[in-house]
């Protein structure tokens, strides 16, 4: 949710890249692909976005915390990077998602996305469960 040199975004992107790959993940046997060059993810987002209330996210501690950490001012891609999220776990009509303590509260936000949804427009999205880490 903040601005980054293009050449820094680059070697992250090649840096956690070589992480997965470090960690053990067969690309024989899944895919992996950049989010950013794949236009759906943006366009989910953007039709959850509209069917989320300001009120709701603003409820969020995350959205709390980092905007006191940038002077109270908080930028929008903040305040809306978790229905990013929420299309980011919904796109691939996921049904468990493996999260931490800390992001449980932006899983509840997909879970709630995906009833409004499926309310308003019929059956699609599964309403993904949460697989808690332990640590």
């Amino acid at each position: 949710t903040m601005p980054k040199e293009p050449a820094v975004l680059r070697q992250n992107i090649l840096d956690t890249t070589a992480a997965i790959l470090a960690c053990g993940v067969d690309p024989t046997k899944c895919f992996l692909f950049r989010q950013s060059l794949v236009p759906e993810h943006a366009e989910l987002a953007w039709i959850l976005g509209c069917l989320t209330t300001v009120p709701r996210l603003l409820r969020l501690p995350q959205w709390k915390m980092k905007r006191a950490s940038q002077d109270n001012e908080g930028t929008v891609g903040l305040l809306t990077y978790p229905v990013l999220q929420a299309a980011d776990i919904l796109l691939y009509k996921s049904t468990h998602v493996p999260v931490g303590e800390d992001q449980v509260l932006h899983l509840e936000l997909a879970q709630d996305i995906a009833r409004h949804f499926n309310k308003k427009y019929g059956e699609f999205f599964p309403v993904p469960k949460a697989i808690l880490s332990e640590l």
